[in-house]
């Protein structure tokens, strides 16, 4: 991954920010640099993916310009001829030492320029000020606070800001800031659905476009695995790539020592593509003894994040510490893309489209967060194909009424665009989706449930919750994780929107539980 973080302005020394910068060295253990620039800091904790020579290491400088950047820069390679073309000279292979170059010939232009994962801090030299800028759909984190002298703050995680800042925000995906605003660069759902497209032309797009993301997201100079659940996003990323490759991959998965649903799935998907693949078990004590650093690390109290994340962790935990793997790419953001089982309930296309795009501009405070802090938090970078901005925008434009579940078979398109290929085998391709807190092992949430049903009595559940005016919990675990928070965050549950529930203004959908092995059409999912 990598950490960064800016101050506008010096207003505590350096071994003061030192503290705090410190939080986030396991997003960048390799190296570290903190460096005056202006009246201000950049600061950088490096994880060499690109370029592993200690020429990559950040901030880079042009002339009076400097940056760092948390984040892969996959069209650099076209960029770099360009700008070399015009005279400028790289000292180092990294992808980001491009992005000064495209800034002082396209200006903030450069910005919609970058793609889909990148997070920087930039200082402007000739005019005197501080920039930043983050992807569309914030796989990359930046959040953003104010010191006690006014002057903006910069950082990729929460916890960078936590005593510095007296509230602290998310950074705006899709946006780049410049004298005290934010301005959009991108929107990609923001879109007119492509009138007249038939469901063969849905399917061709989506074959071709996944495919050109996945072989772009497999350039890097570090060891890359790749995460399997088992299930049909994360198959088909793997499936994809070893064709792709032509060579044998390396899988991992994850599942309770008791229930785990998926791992004979992600053996079977691992078993068809030939990859040399690796299980991991945990238990209930395994997860009990994790809950408080996860929600540490993840700084949410959202309850389906928070139990997504206990398998994801406790597997990066092991692949950080039992092989060489340094990057890992992901199945994340299919789902809010092509629909969710909740989905199935939407009363209609437009409503369909609307859940899209209200579940994609937030998911920079959900899955994308998960998957962001569950790997850097291990020393490991995330590669997430799904989140392309080409293949983001072109899904969103598909019409609504093609993605809606009309066969009895969620992600129909998805699954009909890699039929003829016979890269998976069809019981994976066509198995219905089982939620990956779920999918561990059912007995996981309800172990969660029944921890938290251990510490609270009633009487003490309906006292405690009422501290809470923002999002009050609304059961016992709510309330573990939302206390749990408030230590390591206090006063900042803003940063987080909402509990990520299904849209209880559906028939079908007023549940009480973000599982969907409470919604009526569950069926045969995870079995």
């Amino acid at each position: 991954m990598c950490s960064i973080m800016g101050m506008e302005k010096r207003t505590i020394p350096e071994e003061t920010l030192a503290g705090y910068f410190e939080r986030t060295k396991t997003r960048g253990p390799d190296m570290s640099r903190i460096v005056p620039v202006g009246e201000g800091w950049l600061c950088f904790h490096r994880l060499a993916i690109m370029d592993l020579h200690e020429e990559g290491m950040q901030p880079f400088f042009l002339g009076a310009h400097a940056l760092v950047c948390n984040g892969e820069i996959y069209g650099f390679r076209t960029y770099r001829r360009e700008m070399e073309a015009k005279g400028y000279a790289f000292t180092s292979d990294s992808d980001c030492e491009v992005i000064l170059p495209l800034y002082e010939t396209y200006g903030t232009d450069c910005f919609q320029m970058l793609g889909s994962e990148f997070a920087l801090i930039l200082y402007d030299g000739k005019a005197g000020k501080f920039l930043a800028a983050r992807d569309p759909i914030g796989i990359r984190p930046l959040f953003y606070g104010y010191d006690a002298e006014g002057g903006i703050v910069f950082a990729s995680e929460a916890k960078n800001l936590v005593g510095l800042c007296e509230r602290i925000m998310p950074f705006p995906p899709g946006h780049w800031y410049e004298d005290g605003a934010f301005h959009r660069f991108q929107d990609l759902t923001d879109v007119t659905p492509a009138a007249g497209m038939t469901e063969e032309e849905a399917i061709r797009g989506i074959h071709d476009r996944l495919i050109a993301s996945i072989r772009t997201r497999l350039d890097a100079d570090a060891p890359l695995g790749f995460l399997l659940s088992g299930g049909l996003d994360s198959s088909l990323v793997c499936a994809v790539a070893a064709r792709t490759l032509g060579k044998k991959i390396r899988t991992f998965a994850i599942g309770m020592d008791t229930d785990a649903i998926d791992l004979k799935y992600a053996r079977q998907a691992a078993d068809f593509i030939g990859a040399e693949h690796t299980e991991f078990y945990m238990t209930k004590e395994d997860v009990i003894r994790a809950l408080p650093d996860v929600v540490a690390l993840l700084g949410t109290w959202d309850i389906t994040t928070i139990r997504a994340s206990m398998g994801m962790y406790l597997c990066c935990r092991a692949i950080h510490e039992q092989t060489d793997i340094r990057v890992l790419m992901t199945g994340e953001i299919s789902d809010e893309l092509f629909g969710y089982k909740y989905t199935d309930f939407a009363p209609g296309p437009e409503a369909f489209q609307a859940e899209a795009k209200k579940r994609i501009d937030e998911l920079y405070m959900y899955d994308v967060l998960r998957a962001d802090r569950c790997i850097s938090v291990n020393s490991l970078e995330a590669r997430v194909p799904f989140g392309d901005s080409a293949f983001v925008r072109y899904v969103m434009e598909i019409p609504p009424e093609l993605k809606m579940n009309h066969h009895q078979m969620g992600k129909y398109l998805l699954r009909k665009a890699f039929e003829k290929d016979h890269i998976l085998p069809e019981e994976i391709l066509f198995r219905e989706k089982a939620a990956f807190s779920d999918a561990v092992g059912h007995s996981m949430v309800d172990d969660l449930k029944a921890y938290a049903e251990s510490i609270y009595s009633d009487e003490a559940y309906e006292k405690r919750k009422t501290r809470y005016a923002y999002r009050t919990p609304f059961t016992k675990e709510s309330l573990l994780y939302r206390e749990l928070f408030e230590h390591c965050y206090p006063g900042q549950a803003e940063m987080i929107a909402d509990y990520w529930m299904p849209n209880r203004a559906w028939e079908g959908c007023q549940v009480d539980d973000p599982s969907a092995r409470v919604l009526a059409n569950y069926g045969a999912s995870g079995k």
